[in-house]
């Protein structure tokens, strides 16, 4: 430990987002970047505590005290190998983890300014790359054959450290690109793609195969699939989001988020779409049903396509303002208020609201009827009972994307040669813990494999 009393002299430092007047006219990183001096003065906050809950609350167990200690002394290689010894792709989680790591922290505890673990990750990780520190790896093979169905962060982070082991890997993809929901779902202004593609061409160095564009969605498929590899990994997500049947739901102008996102990053990446297909919010007011991070990137998405306006709604209660949360105390993680960069952009946000109707003249939107509800303790337990609370009132909107969360997928009983992980095994959840199951599920088709 270089300074043990840096955390007492220096005080949290983030880069901070670009000017709102700028950012929104493209689709750039809106995440600006510190100096090295700066970053290194960052570093050198962490405490080195004898108890590290940061290395508790990340899923993947990063070693943030020892790789925080390196990048302060300046040597970057260290901090990468230490980094990269648990943690397969730091760049993701450098630029769109919410880090747990950070509210864990003890001096998230002691003064709310804890070390700012994701910025410095992502600095240690884009140093590597640009010092060469990184190469590929290419391992000797063991003669064993391994199929992982989905590109997204679980089957990458599965496809990766199974390479490593020896295997051979084949990633079947039903997309055109790798990348899954950090592709499709996360838009490029959090994630630009050339990222992601710098990370798929290492692995595909290191001698992983990926067949793009191909859909096994089918038993036959996957039956096909067990015969040909000593194992199969299913990492494909949670594909069906939750819809909402009310009336209208039918409308033209009523979309999933994922529809919008994944649209627009095609867009992004060359594609073409015609004007019937294309969904813009350009001089249009928006309406986000559901107010959690996919609600926020439409947010984002709708102000840089050019809305009239942009309002937020949600069912549940608004989150205390924080920075603590009493129901859950720290080290948990706490549920508190959280104003995104797209929300700062401009957005009206609102909770306690029920949907009842989306309205249309000629087949296309142009309101919804909503509801403000309360919630009051129900007698007998469980899930509190919804209750009006006041006149159901008209938001205007011409769009409506709907981002309430996804289903959790349902399996059949597989073969003893397959295995589930990530978002397909747990339910929508966070990237980083995605990735943790992905490096799980690898150790035990090692396991399995090695018997």
């Amino acid at each position: 430990m270089g300074n043990p009393k840096a955390f007492l002299e220096i005080h949290r430092q983030e880069a901070g987002y670009r000017p709102i007047h700028d950012r929104i006219h493209d689709f750039g990183e809106v995440e600006q970047t510190l100096s090295t001096r700066e970053r290194k003065l960052q570093a050198s906050r962490c405490m080195d505590c004898g108890v590290p809950f940061c290395h508790w609350a990340c899923p993947l167990g990063n070693k943030a005290p020892e790789w925080n200690d390196a990048l302060y002394k300046g040597d970057w290689e260290r901090a990468y190998r230490l980094l990269s010894s648990t943690n397969p792709f730091p760049e993701f989680t450098g630029r769109i983890c919410p880090a747990l790591c950070e509210k864990a922290c003890v001096l998230n505890r002691f003064n709310h300014e804890p070390t700012t673990n994701r910025e410095d990750e992502c600095a240690i990780i884009e140093a590597a790359f640009r010092e060469g520190y990184i190469q590929p790896i290419i391992p000797k093979r063991n003669g064993k054959k391994v199929a992982v169905i989905g590109a997204g962060p679980a089957g990458l982070a599965a496809a990766n450290a199974l390479n490593q082991m020896g295997y051979t890997v084949t990633v079947f993809e039903k997309n055109e690109s790798a990348g899954g929901l950090l592709r499709y779902g996360i838009p490029n202004f959090k994630l630009n793609k050339a990222i992601i593609d710098r990370r798929i061409k290492l692995l595909e160095q290191e001698g992983i195969e990926f067949r793009l564009g191909e859909n096994v969605d089918s038993v036959a498929t996957e039956s096909q699939l067990t015969e040909k590899h000593d194992a199969v990994v299913i990492a494909t997500g949670t594909p069906v989001a939750r819809d909402l049947k009310a009336p209208g739901r039918e409308l033209k102008g009523v979309h999933f988020a994922l529809e919008l996102l994944s649209q627009q990053n095609r867009v992004l990446a060359g594609m073409e779409f015609s004007k019937d297909e294309r969904i813009t919010a350009k001089g249009k007011d928006v309406l986000v049903i559901g107010g959690g991070d996919t609600g926020s990137d439409c947010i984002g998405t709708a102000h840089r396509q050019g809305c009239k306006s942009v309002t937020q709604i949600e069912i549940m209660p608004k989150p205390t303002e924080g920075p603590d949360d009493p129901q859950n105390p720290w080290p948990a993680w706490p549920r508190t208020l959280k104003t995104t960069s797209s929300h700062e952009e401009g957005c009206v946000r609102r909770w306690n609201i029920n949907t009842l109707e989306f309205l249309g003249e000629n087949g296309q939107l142009t309101g919804v009827k909503v509801q403000e509800i309360d919630w009051q303790p129900n007698p007998e337990g469980g899930r509190p009972i919804m209750v009006e609370k006041s006149e159901p009132e008209i938001i205007k909107a011409e769009l409506c994307l709907l981002a309430m969360g996804f289903l959790k997928p349902e399996h059949p009983q597989y073969p003893a040669n397959v295995f589930v992980c990530g978002d397909a095994q747990n339910g929508a959840s966070l990237v980083v813990r995605a990735m943790a199951s992905g490096i799980e599920t690898a150790k035990k088709v090692d396991a399995f494999l090695s018997k």
